[in-house]
Order: structure tokens, then C-alpha cells, then sequence
């Protein structure tokens, strides 16, 4: 099988050159485009995040010999999460080359966080059923760059620092409500608000439920000192 030239050239973006081609269409492919000819990439995120999940252990346990377990827990939390890959996927130009159906692609797929995200995944595991674990290694690494070394010492995310600091209190878990959603299918906007049982809340918005959830638990979190 042949690449066609984007996809040779997302190859040199991403720093690796597949034996098996057929693995990195497979990995850019949706299963919004996928038919009973066409495999698309939900088995290859499935192991490219348990890979991923091995580099990055390795690596914050290499970066700092003198962390605990529950130092490293987050920072591998902030190194593996949905919006890092897709920030990855994002530097490397992956949405340009995604295989996505007509409806996605009206929508904004390439564009969505959480869609770049598993592709990146999907990428990953590519590379290790091309060539085994140390290329995969070698990939990652290359891609995360220094993310490693400039991971925060605290790195729990908005959402779980408000829900420990609700358990601190003996309170419930903070509720997320979304209040509105304005814009376009392709380039939604979502308002959510973030509330603790105490009465204290904050709202905020962005371009996915995710993020504007994590931007509400910030608010919240600085308004609460």
C-alpha cells in the first residue's frame, strides 16, 4: 500500500516512518468513515493509551527519583489526559490528515479536542504494532518534548482539586450544569456552571463541556481562595 502525500507527509511530522502504512490510515480513520471494508481506530486507541500510559509512568518516574506516589499520580494524570493529546495532535497537524465522514466533518471534527485526542492515541499504538515498544518510546518522547520537565509539582486538574476540596469539607461532589450552548455545530460554545451543596458557584465557557467544566471548577477554585 501507498501513502498519499499527506499522509507521507504527516509521516515527517510526526518523526516516524511506518513499515506498514496501512496502520497509520487505520489510525486516522473515524468511525464516522469506516465500513465493513474499512477498520477504523478505536482498537488502536484502546492500546495506544495503555502505551502511552507506560511511557509516561517510566518517564515522571525517571524525571524525579525522589517523588512519591502520590506527587507522580498527577503529574502522569496531567501527561496522559485527553486535552494533552490532543494539544499534541494539535502541533502536529493530525485533524488536516483524519478520515472522517461527511457529518463529522460538518461539525468541526478535526477541531474537536476529544476526537484529536483519541486519534493520537490511535497514532501511538500504530507505531508499536509497526515496530514494538521502543519506538513507540521514542515517539512519545518526541512528541510530549519537554512536558515531562514542565509538568507542575500539583498537577491535578480544576475538577479534581474542587472535589478534594469538597471532601476536606465532608461535602458533596461539585455539580456541573450546563446553562446554555450557543454557536454553530462546528464551533459550539458551552456555558456550564459549577456548584458546591454550600451555595458558592462560578460559571465559564468554552468550546467543548469538558473544557468549560474544567474553566468553571478554576473559577470556582479562585474564588474560594
Amino acid at each position: 500500500m501507498k501513502l498519499s502525500a499527506d499522509l507521507k507527509a504527516f509521516e515527517a511530522r510526526l518523526g516516524y516512518e511506518f513499515s506498514d502504512p496501512e496502520l497509520l490510515v487505520r489510525a486516522v480513520t473515524h468511525s464516522s468513515m469506516s465500513s465493513p471494508t474499512r477498520d477504523d481506530n478505536q482498537r488502536l486507541e484502546f492500546l495506544g493509551d495503555r502505551v502511552l500510559g507506560l511511557v509516561m509512568a517510566e518517564a515522571v518516574l525517571e524525571h524525579d527519583r525522589a517523588a512519591s506516589e502520590g506527587q507522580l499520580a498527577p503529574r502522569f494524570n496531567a501527561l496522559v489526559r485527553k486535552e494533552t493529546c490532543a494539544e499534541v495532535a494539535q502541533e502536529i497537524d493530525l485533524g488536516k490528515v483524519l478520515k472522517l465522514g461527511r457529518s463529522e466533518m460538518l461539525s468541526g471534527g478535526r477541531r474537536k479536542l476529544a476526537l484529536l485526542g483519541d486519534a493520537m492515541e490511535a497514532v501511538i499504538a500504530a507505531v508499536y504494532r509497526d515496530a514494538g515498544f521502543e519506538p513507540a518510546k521514542a515517539t512519545v518522547l518526541h512528541l510530549w518534548g519537554g512536558r515531562v520537565k514542565t509538568v507542575k509539582a500539583d498537577a491535578r486538574d480544576a475538577k479534581t482539586a474542587l472535589q478534594e476540596w469538597a471532601q476536606a469539607r465532608a461535602l458533596p461532589p461539585p455539580e456541573y450544569i450546563q446553562v446554555a450552548r450557543s454557536g454553530p455545530d462546528h464551533a459550539p460554545q458551552f456555558t456550564i456552571e459549577a456548584r458546591l451543596k454550600s451555595g458558592e458557584r462560578q460559571i465559564a465557557s468554552a468550546g467543548s463541556k469538558r473544557q468549560a467544566e474544567q474553566a468553571a471548577a478554576q473559577a470556582l477554585l479562585s474564588s474560594l481562595g
